[in-house]
């Protein structure tokens, strides 16, 4: 399903303990995410995307189709702002090395939203992720500040540097050896409007929403979280969860009662890049 241009409402109380931060900066880099993703004339095809939208305003994904291919994408924002560096050295965890493991020992393919903040705090598992077929890692923006106003009190991103923003990101990825980062990009607390889309319009990205909000963000009840998450699925959904231990402590729990229970279901796990090339017809492995 392609969403049409609007604010998001999105669930996503991450944004409240992030709230904090301040601004974000960074200078715009020289290569594009879409260039930085675009693989030499030998290797792989291009992972697939959307067309512009209408004006040719960044083009917005939420769930794919709803056939009898009973698919359904686990995604994960592994969040970390511009500004929480000091939190990091004093012990508190933004990373969730259980989670992957749990997903590396249930088999199953993911989706990893990433902030360039994430991948410079943990370069190691940046890169353990982004080797891995398995997964696949997308864009969160560098900073996860807002790029709108009035999104759960995050700080904002301002419109000149939203580009940047993403960018960098896709910077941070390289400095961390991701070799394959793909041209996706989840707004930071899903929040974004058409200011925002006509912004990245040059950055060569598909802005990927969600259908199904876990409530894992605070969650301490991981049985609770995997009955929203069962509640809601349906063939093609998206499903936004966290990689993130300080803010999301029971997701991995919710994790391993959710995968069992959807392939009892006859549900079948998929990355992004799946979903989105079942709805255009496009092909990618």
């Amino acid at each position: 399903m392609i969403i049409p241009v609007r604010r998001i409402a999105a669930v996503c109380a991450l944004g409240t303990a992030l709230a904090a931060c301040g601004s974000a900066a960074g200078p715009r880099t020289a290569e594009s995410p879409a260039r930085s993703a675009r693989p030499s004339a030998a290797g792989p095809a291009l992972p697939p995307t959307l067309a512009p939208g209408p004006a040719g305003l960044t083009p917005v994904f939420e769930s794919g189709p709803r056939t009898r291919d009973r698919t359904v994408a686990l995604t994960f924002d592994a969040d970390m702002t511009a500004d929480q560096g000091a939190r990091a050295a004093s012990g508190e965890r933004f990373d969730n090395p259980g989670l992957i493991t749990a997903l590396r020992e249930l088999k199953v393919p993911s989706t990893v939203f990433m902030t360039g903040r994430w991948a410079d705090e943990y370069p190691g598992e940046a890169r353990s992720i982004g080797r891995d077929p398995l997964f696949e890692v997308a864009n969160h923006s560098y900073s996860h500040h807002a790029f709108t106003g009035d999104c759960y009190g995050l700080p904002t991103v301002p419109e000149d540097r939203m580009r940047s923003d993403v960018e960098r990101a896709f910077s941070a990825f390289r400095r961390a050896g991701v070799p394959d980062p793909k041209p996706y990009f989840r707004f930071p607390g899903g929040c974004y409007d058409r200011r925002a889309l006509r912004a990245l319009t040059g950055a060569g990205v598909t802005a990927v929403q969600w259908d199904v909000v876990s409530g894992d963000a605070f969650a301490t009840d991981a049985d609770a979280v995997a009955r929203q998450v069962l509640d809601g699925v349906r063939p093609g959904s998206v499903v936004v969860m966290h990689c993130t231990r300080s803010a999301a402590p029971a997701t991995e729990r919710a994790v391993r009662t959710i995968v069992p229970e959807l392939r009892k279901k006859g549900f079948r796990f998929v990355r992004v890049s799946e979903l989105i090339g079942a709805a255009t017809g496009a092909h990618h492995s």
